[in-house]
């Protein structure tokens, strides 16, 4: 799921790809599931990995159009393992359906472990039927047939996200931690902005040179993009402190100040984003929080 309207940092990258399957090159194929939404842009990216003996990333949502899709797209082929970045619905919904009628594991994120009682944020947008047969830890390689797949943990937009990167093409799926559209939303309690910037410099460090996200087209120049997503987040920091020093306090109001111009449609998303700032804010000694007035959470610079 992607966050609030973003500033164009590459305009050419913001097209909505074909739902059709699509070859994107030798090892890789996409489908889009038609979920569509301000959150999910055009809709779920699926990719196909492999020749013959496959993978499916991200079977998507629990879509039964989008299910007779991915077995048309592989008819003729056997799918062995079905590969999940994180478990928002949008992503893992449709794994065990896809698992009952192909027969394959379903391998990468582990479960949904609530860090609160599991309302709050984007708690209640996790798949809680989600079951893995092996979970991959950071570092840990998947070897398919003809390629290899490296997870590399990448948490804040949720705890449990992994970025996968197809060894062989140096791509990367990238889920809802990069994407070309928008930038991610990060939801406390269980997404954490420190946890997503850090999450930022360490795919930053690495080679590959392309990366196919959860939703929207391709992220190319991945270096240079992945360091204009997090100037931007620096940015909205500033934003956020200079709005605390001219005495604003709760998160409306500095969505109020700071979002200039937001769709309403993505207010809250916008509100959570500003409470992972804060929270991060906070963790850093740079901002206070005061008693709650009448219900509502108030802050102040520190």
């Amino acid at each position: 799921m992607a966050d609030e309207n973003e500033p164009d940092l590459f305009a050419d990258a913001r097209q909505a790809p074909p739902r059709a399957l699509t070859r994107l090159s030798p090892l890789v194929r996409r489908l889009v599931a038609p979920n569509a939404s301000p959150f999910t842009f055009n809709g779920t990216c699926t990719y196909i990995v492999g020749k013959g003996a496959v993978a499916v990333v991200d079977p998507g949502p629990a879509d039964e159009a989008h299910l007779k899709a991915i077995l048309a797209a592989v008819g003729g082929e056997r799918v062995e393992t079905i590969l999940v970045t994180h478990t928002h619905r949008d992503h893992s919904a449709l794994a065990n359906r896809l698992r009952q009628a192909t027969g394959a594991r379903v391998v990468g994120a582990g479960p949904f472990a609530s860090k609160g009682d599991g309302t709050g944020g984007l708690d209640s947008s996790h798949d809680r039927d989600y079951t893995p047969d092996a979970v991959l830890g950071d570092g840990e390689r998947f070897y398919g047939s003809g390629f290899a797949i490296e997870a590399v943990a990448t948490p804040g937009h949720c705890a449990n996200h992994l970025c996968l990167a197809l060894l062989e093409e140096r791509a990367l799926f990238s889920g809802d931690h990069v994407m070309a559209w928008s930038t991610s939303v990060v939801a406390p309690p269980d997404g954490s902005m420190g946890a997503y910037m850090a999450s930022l410099d360490k795919v930053r460090a690495r080679d590959e040179r392309i990366y196919w996200p959860g939703h929207g087209g391709p992220v190319v120049e991945p270096q240079r993009y992945v360091r204009a997503i997090a100037h931007h987040r620096r940015q909205r920091e500033a934003s956020i402190l200079a709005a605390l020093a001219d005495g604003v306090e709760t998160i409306p109001d500095l969505v109020a100040r700071v979002y200039v111009g937001l769709d309403p449609s993505l207010a809250r998303a916008a509100g959570l984003s500003t409470l992972a700032h804060l929270e991060d804010l906070r963790e850093r000694g740079q901002v206070v929080a005061e008693a709650p007035v009448a219900g509502e959470a108030r802050f102040r610079r520190a």
